[in-house]
């Protein structure tokens, strides 16, 4: 059931350059500097491709005017107030879906554990479900246009979370019952978001549907000043863990004779990557599988032993804003971002299911 993560590339030490700032030295590999810095150009292009893609084309120069204040006032009006809450929305749910990913597979030691695979997000959409569904027809439009369903996501991730630290915790987290747990969570959650749905009208249903598949349709400022408020706070907190990560690498034995504290350092770690996921699916629905293969994309490309965090945040951005402009410009009908990133994700599980079969009978 397990997909250990990959083993350190044994290029991935031949391009570390030594650097020196003072008393403090350090080894700087150039593959682990050039990839977060390509992949941050590339969340820039597709950003600026997207803003300048609809039903009223502008070219990428004009869009590149307009965001530093010099284009025309339509211009202004439909790329700072009609299509920038859409791509900063998906670029800020990327990101906090990239980084909650290899948190929980650096985290676990497994490729496995991603929010999708440990129920955290199902958890969520069990929560936007029940806020749809409970709240009647009558009144779906105002929970709709409110706060309602964010919340009830948030609740739900939390409450997933919780139970999946609680069932796991026998003197320390294993990988391996840490997944087995996630996955039932994910089914207990999944049945009652199927129970909601079949007790439902056929409007609150719909809706319901719309929402479970991920999509960025409609997004506002409104959806994205939360988001980016919590990322403030979320985003700092993951990078300062990456110290804590690498020794909970070497395992539970070797990180306490560290002076680790290891209950501490691994609560702290899942509240993050909870937190994370929550408020990506709280602002835009569950977007499937970016948090499962964006880690894994990022260790090789990075050619590093685990996952890169930065790197992981500013690649799922790229996915999720590029599989957006793919469903509103490519296919031949406009289609929520979460269908494309399941579909792209699907294939790649089973393959690390397969992949780790393989490895188990050698």
């Amino acid at each position: 059931m397990t997909a250990q993560a990959p083993e350190r590339p044994t290029s991935a030490g031949r391009d570390a350059t030594a650097v020196r700032v003072g008393p403090v030295s350090g080894r700087i590999r150039g593959r682990q500097v050039a990839v977060p810095l390509i992949a941050a150009a590339a969340v820039v292009l597709v950003g600026a491709i997207s803003l300048g893609r609809g039903d009223y084309p502008i070219g990428l120069a004009d869009v590149l005017r307009t965001l530093v204040g010099q284009g025309e006032a339509r211009q202004q009006l439909i790329i700072l107030d009609l299509r920038a809450p859409r791509v900063v929305v998906g670029l800020l749910v990327g990101l906090a879906l990239g980084l909650a990913g290899a948190l929980f597979q650096t985290f676990a030691r497994n490729a496995l554990a991603s929010p999708d695979v440990l129920g955290i997000t199902q958890g969520a959409s069990a929560g936007g479900v029940a806020a749809i569904v409970l709240s009647g027809t009558s009144s779906t439009g105002s929970v709709l246009g409110g706060v309602g369903i964010p919340l009830a996501a948030l609740a739900g991730a939390l409450v997933t979370g919780a139970l999946l630290f609680g069932l796991t915790w026998r003197a320390g987290i294993d990988g391996h019952r840490l997944v087995l747990v996630g996955i039932a969570l994910w089914a207990v959650a999944a049945a009652l978001t199927d129970w909601l749905l079949t007790r439902a009208d056929i409007h609150d249903a719909a809706t319901a549907y719309v929402w479970i598949t991920g999509s960025l349709n409609a997004r506002t400022w409104n959806h994205a000043a939360p988001l980016a408020l919590s990322l403030l706070v979320l985003v700092p907190a993951a990078l300062a863990a990456s110290r804590v990560l690498g020794v909970l690498q070497f395992g539970d034995d070797t990180a306490r004779g560290l002076g680790v504290r290891l209950a501490t350092a691994q609560a702290v770690v899942v509240l993050v990557a909870v937190g994370l996921t929550a408020t990506a699916v709280a602002a835009a629905g569950p977007v499937a599988f970016v948090a499962l293969v964006v880690p894994q994309i990022a260790v090789r490309l990075a050619a590093s032993s685990r996952p890169p965090l930065l790197t992981s945040g500013l690649l799922g951005a790229a996915l999720v804003l590029t599989a957006d402009l793919l469903t509103r410009t490519v296919l031949p009908q406009a289609l929520p971002v979460g269908i494309l990133t399941a579909a792209v994700g699907a294939p790649y599980l089973l393959w690390l299911l397969v992949r780790g079969r393989r490895r188990s009978t050698l």
